[in-house]
């Protein structure tokens, strides 16, 4: 693609299906003219953060290309997330589908409606975990490699054995 960007999209599951919920993203993400799925992590299963009387969630994160802007990137995440029949009833709460936007290029945005870099990507190892497996010699915005922020041997990640894609 020509004039994209690199993105990293970070996905979870707690409710359903959890695999088939990320499998399903996935592939509406592959789908989309805009985006290419360059590279996706192995499964991850962590505890809620939040409420703990839910389930555990299934987390990825996937590398993607996109030919458009932030804002259209966060359109298009809101768009399959809604797709697949979203609900937002409690903050943290249970969901079939999440779709974070963890950093767009090396830019930075800070409005009411997204932040990027994640603020909470640093302080979250279901996210820095499978970042560092695809990704990590990535810098960080803290000025790390993912390698060296990922703690894989945090008692609180779980590397499952589930193809996705």
């Amino acid at each position: 693609m020509a004039d994209a960007t690199t993105c990293y999209l970070s996905l979870g599951s707690n409710l359903g299906d959890r695999a088939a919920n990320l499998a399903d993203a996935l592939r509406r993400l592959r789908n989309h003219p805009q985006l290419q799925i360059l590279n996706v992590s192995s499964v991850y299963q962590t505890a809620p953060v939040g409420p703990q009387d839910q389930p555990d969630f299934y987390n990825i994160v996937a590398q993607v290309e996109a030919n458009c802007t932030v804002k259209e990137l966060l359109e298009i995440a809101q768009q399959v997330e809604q797709e697949m029949g979203r609900v937002r009833e409690e903050h943290w709460g249970p969901r079939n589908i999440d779709i974070d936007i963890l950093l767009y290029g090396t830019e930075t945005i800070d409005t009411p409606e997204l932040q990027v870099p994640h603020p909470q990507m640093m302080q979250r190892q279901f996210v820095l975990v499978p970042l560092a497996e695809i990704a990590p010699d990535l810098i960080l915005p803290n000025g790390q490699t993912a390698a060296d922020a990922a703690l894989p041997d945090d008692p609180t990640i779980q590397c499952l054995d589930i193809q996705l894609w």
